[in-house]
């Protein structure tokens, strides 16, 4: 159940029974020949179906994110860290305020890690209130079938390459990663990384990505438990 789907009627009622939210945190950021709004797409998907079986909200999508390194590609949409911190702390202290005491923060974007900070420091000052963080390309389980099956996750490669993500044809093959060495600006990234792909291959097997899917939605109905 998303949000927009309900009035406020509703989530005081829900707020009777059940004190969890899912909150997804994306960007608006080159994925080479994906989607500019996969680092919400998947989240949200997961999110999406995670809440079918468990009926647990899901607050409107935070669908910017930190991305100032991808500048240099048309359709990067990029906020101030700072920004980010102070938007996400004020949807926590709101649904705080409602009465939300566990939630979970599903996270699709690297560039937006820093915002676990300000959480801690959240969960500090607010005693009742339990957060969870999860970044589904960075759990044990999903990086276990990319080994499984001799695969090397990046950026805007096969591992984020989902039916929902694509919007234009995928070439074949992989790309040779780029040599890369300290931190680059934007148009030094757009120079490096050309199509904007970091490298490995651009596709694999249906069945290998509803592998990875699976196991990330596993890994969210644990999350939910908030043990």
């Amino acid at each position: 159940m998303r949000f927009e789907e309900l009035n406020w009627f509703d989530v005081e009622s829900y707020l009777e029974k059940d004190d969890r939210l899912m909150l997804v945190l994306g960007a608006c950021e080159q994925h080479g020949y994906l989607s500019l709004a996969t680092d919400v797409k998947i989240p949200q998907a997961l999110a999406d179906a995670a809440s079918q079986q468990t009926s647990v909200l899901v607050a409107p999508a935070i669908t910017y994110g930190a991305s100032p390194y991808f500048l240099g590609f048309p359709g990067t949409l990029s906020l101030r860290l700072s920004t980010l911190l102070d938007l996400i702390e004020d949807v926590v202290r709101s649904a705080f305020g409602h009465g939300f005491r566990r939630i979970l923060v599903l996270n699709g974007h690297g560039g937006n890690d820093g915002v676990r900070s300000r959480l801690y420091e959240l969960s500090n000052e607010l005693d009742e209130l339990r957060i969870a963080w999860y970044a589904w390309w960075e759990s044990h389980s999903v990086s276990q079938i990319a080994q499984l099956h001799d695969l090397k996750p990046a950026h805007a490669n096969w591992l984020e390459a989902f039916s929902f993500t694509r919007v234009s044809d995928l070439p074949e093959g992989e790309k040779v990663p780029p040599k890369v060495a300290g931190l680059l600006s934007a148009q030094q990234a757009r120079k490096v990384y050309g199509n904007g792909v970091f490298g490995g291959p651009y596709e694999t097997d249906q069945s290998i990505m509803d592998e990875i899917f699976s196991a990330a939605l596993e890994d969210i109905f644990t999350l939910l438990r908030f043990e």
